[in-house]
């Protein structure tokens, strides 16, 4: 069993270069795979491994950037390790929204626990964003949000600068590090009723029984498990090889459905010459597998 461990911190670093080495040999050493994001405002990551190693990377995190709780963290398990390898990525922002967050700006007394997420949305009056890309909204979603329908998040203040600032605006995302940014962009712009679901989906499926929930699907994640349900359980969705986006156990009874080649979604949008491609590539991930190797697509896409 594999623990997997998401998490961000908005904290001031420097020497970006040296931290990225440090952190990349440290993850080799204890077999840690995912990705840690660092910036000159923090850092963010979702990392898995054996339930020690990930405990003494969190220990390592903490000595390197010397702070001793993440703003927000969250823990569940997989059967097998989601990651292929372990990345350390040197970026201007933790998340891209052309908006550097100093950790003294953080809205915490509009971070709202699930309990006082669901009073919340229930009231007719809340103007619900998911600030997560569409592919990922159509997985699931809480009852009468809506998605700003923008594909990059440097894009998404656009959306924000049409909103009611009278409203009542209730934001989530996975783990909540997108709505850090927004809440701060949205308070500088005059908004005052501004809330954000406490540590994303990931924490409102952990701790939120079935039977009182107001999520709708399962939740979309970066790494091998494609979607999680309540319980943080691994979900129902696959990987399509050929557009890499999430489908459902329905598309892949649809006749636009090709193993290792297309989807629904992107069927009629590949050329011959991509779809022969594909399944040449598929063909020989299945004599890999008769041969009891591995294929070299199978390795980083699995």
């Amino acid at each position: 069993m594999f623990e997997v461990l998401g998490f961000y911190k908005f904290i001031n670093i420097r020497s970006l270069k040296k931290n990225k080495v440090l952190l990349q040999d440290f993850l080799i050493k204890k077999k840690v795979r995912g990705t840690i994001i660092i910036a000159n405002e923090g850092l963010n990551g979702t990392i898995s491994g054996d339930s020690k190693d990930i405990q003494s990377t969190i220990n390592k995190l903490k000595k390197i950037f010397s702070f001793k709780e993440f703003d927000n963290s969250n823990k569940s398990k997989s059967i097998f390790q989601p990651f292929h390898k372990p990345k350390i990525k040197i970026k201007k922002e933790v998340v891209p929204m052309s908006l550097t967050l100093n950790s003294k700006e953080r809205n915490l007394d509009t971070h709202l626990d699930p309990n006082q997420w669901n009073k919340l949305i229930k009231k007719k009056d809340t103007h619900i964003i998911d600030t997560r890309k569409p592919f990922e909204f159509d997985v699931g979603t809480f009852k009468k949000s809506v998605n700003p329908d923008v594909d990059n998040f440097r894009d998404f203040p656009k959306y924000l600068n049409k909103l009611k600032k009278d409203k009542p605006v209730a934001m989530f995302c996975t783990g909540g590090i997108r709505c850090e940014k927004t809440s701060v962009y949205l308070k500088k712009k005059g908004f005052k009723n501004i809330y954000q679901l406490n540590g994303g989906i990931l924490n409102y499926l952990k701790k939120t029984k079935e039977k009182d929930s107001l999520w709708k699907g399962e939740c979309f994640v970066f790494d091998n498990r494609i979607s999680l349900k309540h319980g943080l359980k691994v979900g129902s969705y696959f990987m399509c090889s050929g557009c890499r986006k999430p489908i459902s156990p329905k598309d892949k009874k649809s006749k636009k459905y090709e193993e290792g080649v297309s989807c629904p979604n992107c069927h009629d949008n590949l050329t011959d010459t991509q779809k022969a491609r594909f399944r040449m590539r598929q063909k020989q991930i299945n004599l890999a597998k008769k041969s009891g190797s591995k294929h070299i697509f199978q390795k980083e896409f699995k």
